[in-house]
């Protein structure tokens, strides 16, 4: 397996880019603000009995949040994932690891990973792309990838635009589907397949279905689009203005894998900014929502700030399911209407 030579250079500038540039959608939106919640003035309960726990991946969690994947491998990383490793401790949230590429081919990256120490019962997904098993990854990574940092859980991202776009990027997605297949049944962990923003919609749904995944994060449009944060760390500037406008609203999304897949855990994540959002996404049909940029500025001033940010984000969910008459995420199932 080949590393790339400039990969922690690389995960430096995306956090610069994340943190300085434009990397939002500009004419993409989540879709989020084509529904309203069924707001009622009589909800007959009292706003303390919004009881937010949930359990996801065998892990019982105080409210149905993960904080989305970010970073690692770089300067900042260690700094910053243990600030939301520290947060998500002690709100009892779950957290997402960065792309684990680089620690497993550049043994220095590996520390800015662990986060065990500060996290010890906080429920940790790893991350991996899903084109590296094209790269010559297989069943010995991916334990890797969880092993090392003791996570509870794998990620497998699909990213084919942001890989398109990558200076130096994997392109070829061939043959994944069935190597996917092959190595799900042999892993001892739960897997959760998700995108990196563009979204994950119906016709990728359908072929995803018969396999034993354990969640699904349709990643939507309308927040950061990774293809605008890799032409600006490749070129400084946008150069494919169309491309990088690509991808499938957050609700588009999380509804067509609703249809497709209505038994399956599903993560709604991609521009999931407030808790009005998140219980929007939780009335559409998701088990949890994800959020990462908002949190990569508060990370950066310490774990204060992550749970300061969280905390704000989960009492307005409450309030949200409060006046929807919901007590718990489950009951804001289908509490909401197209406008």
């Amino acid at each position: 397996m080949s590393e790339t030579p400039d990969i922690q250079t690389r995960k430096r500038k995306h956090l610069e880019v994340c943190l300085e540039g434009p990397v939002a959608y500009t004419r993409l939106t989540t879709g989020l603000e084509r529904y309203r919640l069924r707001y009622r003035a009589l909800p007959e309960m009292a706003l303390q009995d919004v009881d937010l726990s949930t359990e996801f991946l065998g892990k019982p969690l105080r409210a149905p949040f993960l904080i989305g994947a970010m970073t690692g491998g770089e300067a900042h990383g260690a700094r910053i994932n243990r600030a939301l490793a520290q947060a998500a401790e002690q709100l009892g949230v779950g957290m997402m690891l960065g792309s684990q590429r680089v620690m497993l081919e550049r043994p220095q990256a590996r520390a800015s990973f662990q986060v065990r120490e500060v996290a010890p019962t906080t429920l940790l997904i790893g991350n991996l792309g899903l084109v590296q098993l094209n790269k010559g990854y297989g069943l010995a990574q991916l334990e890797q990838a969880v092993a090392e940092v003791g996570a509870d859980a794998l990620a497998l991202h699909l990213n084919p635009l942001q890989e398109a776009l990558q200076a130096g990027g994997d392109t070829d997605f061939t043959g994944l589907l069935n190597k996917l297949a092959a190595l799900l049944p042999k892993l001892p962990f739960p897997v959760i397949l998700k995108e990196v923003g563009h979204g994950i919609g119906r016709e990728v749904a359908e072929r995803l279905a018969p396999l034993p995944w354990a969640a699904l994060d349709v990643a939507g449009a309308g927040g950061t689009s990774w293809a605008r944060v890799e032409e600006l760390v490749h070129h400084g500037r946008i150069l494919h203005p169309e491309l990088v406008e690509m991808g499938i609203p957050t609700a588009e999304a999380l509804v067509e894998c609703r249809q497709v897949l209505p038994q399956r855990p599903l993560i709604a994540s991609g521009g999931i900014r407030t808790g009005t959002d998140a219980a929007k996404a939780l009335a559409l049909g998701a088990q949890m929502v994800a959020v990462a940029r908002p949190l990569l500025e508060p990370a950066l001033q310490g774990p204060e700030a992550v749970v300061g940010w969280l905390e704000n984000f989960l009492h307005e969910l409450r309030i949200a399911l409060f006046v929807m008459g919901a007590r718990t995420p489950a009951e804001a199932l289908g509490r909401v209407e197209k406008v």
